[in-house]
């Protein structure tokens, strides 16, 4: 099988696994912001952002090198696995300080309504922590190991089983913020039994004989991408936090809402980049290797740019579809997010350069860069532009990890991005923008938006049919 084709194949089998995971997901937000109103979603969410830091700092972001070298076939996936899960288990003992940490920062700030909420659910945090870490590390080395449709009917298992756990705890016993924590907690054990059991994982955990060579150089991998993850947090998250502080819960959970479709292109994007990564890694000796990066490249950047254009076309449409009737401003706050989260696409696309030449050094800069950038412009546009404000703050940190790692990556892989392609795209979408922003006659609206969405689709064409034709062998390239 051709690289083309092998990235084709392991993405379709991923899109299966996860895309339906994932959109049952939007299927549920409807029910979501029933059962918790929009404080409650607020307050949900800045929990489930606040354990995703923690999982990064309790893994010590392991999860990047089980990847990087579980695919490396010169190394012994029993030495990846169990350095893997040790290193998990180590950094979750430490993570309990966690509890006592926010109950002290509560205590020093008691006008602050983010800390009194963190102390509020101190406990549980942690172990949704706990399940979610040793979940992660268990499904990312089933990943590595090749076993991709497993990987993919673990995602579909886990989010049909949360989603059961939530209508018995949130519908039935009505019990709001824990009982969502409860039900991914409860789907994520569940996770766990099923990964182990499929994979028999426990044939890859030895006790004794861990490689001293092997642990160094993972723990060298892994370390700098703690940062880099605390950064991309920062960047992804922060911005519902000043909401939260600045204006309050109920704002952060419109905030949220509305940033949950754009996530969509994010879980497209993601896809592709589970098996992209898995493509750059084996095939970083290549000789041509630059070319394959751009030809990739430059069919996935047409993607994103063809799947924002649409969801800017749908996005009043589908919040109003899916999000109760208290949600519905949210659409006028998505174009910066879309743009946003189609930088995000591109900066993680050149970031792949980063993970397979080990230079994650690299990748920790840049991305902090785009960190400082976000946390300024927050606390000075959420202040002056509102919700407004934090897509904005999102938009600008994206594009300006964009522009650094794309000068950056190419010392490193000689690729062409297309950029003249890039902009007319990014101005065109920009323009979309403002159309959702502006116009008050819903027939213009409309009209505008399907204008713009047609030159978008036409931009990007020939970049999909070239992408037929290379899975099929019927346009050859090296």
């Amino acid at each position: 099988m051709n690289r083309y084709k092998t990235l084709a194949a392991n993405t379709i089998i991923l899109g299966l696994g996860q895309f339906g995971s994932k959109f049952l997901v939007i299927l549920m937000m409807g029910f979501y912001q029933a059962a918790l109103g929009s404080t409650g979603y607020g307050e949900i969410n800045n929990i489930i952002d606040t354990a995703t830091l923690l999982m990064t700092v309790a893994t010590l972001s392991i999860g990047e090198s089980i990847i990087r070298f579980g695919l490396d076939a010169a190394y012994d996936n029993k030495q990846v696995f169990s350095i893997g899960l040790r290193v998990t288990g180590v950094g979750l003992v430490a993570c309990v300080l966690f509890v006592p940490i926010i109950n002290i920062l509560s205590g020093i700030f008691p006008d602050n309504n983010v800390f009194a909420l963190l102390s509020e659910y101190a406990w549980i945090t942690f172990l949704y922590v706990t399940t979610g870490s040793i979940k992660s590390t268990c499904a990312l080395f089933v990943r590595s190991a090749g076993h991709v449709k497993l990987y993919a009917v673990d995602g579909i298992l886990t989010t049909s089983l949360n989603i059961v756990f939530n209508l018995i705890l949130l519908f039935w016993l009505k019990m709001g913020n824990v009982g969502y924590l409860l039900s991914v907690i409860f789907a994520d054990i569940c996770s766990i039994a099923f990964l182990s059991f499929r994979a028999k994982l426990h044939r890859f955990f030895i006790f004794k004989g861990i490689e001293k060579s092997v642990l160094k150089s993972m723990m060298s991998f892994c370390l700098p991408m703690i940062p880099t993850s605390v950064m991309w947090w920062i960047i992804n998250s922060s911005g519902s936090f000043f909401v939260s502080g600045f204006i309050g819960f109920e704002a952060s959970g419109i905030y949220k809402a509305a940033f949950k479709f754009p996530s969509m292109i994010s879980i497209f994007s993601g896809i592709f980049s589970q098996a992209w990564n898995m493509s750059a890694i084996t095939e970083n000796n290549s000789d041509t290797v630059g070319n394959f990066y751009t030809n990739v490249f430059n069919i996935f950047q047409s993607f994103v740019y063809v799947l924002a254009a649409g969801l800017m076309l749908v996005i009043r449409i589908a919040i109003e579809l899916f999000c109760e009737p208290e949600f519905y401003e949210a659409y006028r706050y998505t174009p910066f997010l879309i743009l946003s989260v189609s930088f995000t696409c591109f900066s993680t696309f050149m970031g792949s350069v980063y993970v397979a030449s080990r230079k994650s050094v690299r990748s920790m800069t840049t991305a902090g860069i785009g960190a400082a950038v976000n946390v300024i412009l927050n606390i000075i546009l959420i202040k002056t532009m509102g919700l407004h404000g934090a897509a904005l703050a999102a938009f600008v940190s994206f594009l300006i990890i964009f522009i650094i790692r794309a000068i950056d990556t190419k010392r490193i892989i000689k690729m062409d991005m297309k950029l003249p392609k890039m902009l007319i795209n990014s101005v065109l979408l920009i323009g979309m923008s403002f159309v959702i922003f502006l116009t008050e006659n819903i027939v213009m609206y409309y009209a505008l938006l399907a204008v713009f969405f047609m030159l978008i689709a036409a931009l990007n064409f020939r970049s999909g049919i070239k992408a037929v034709k290379i899975i099929m062998k019927k346009e050859k390239f090296e």
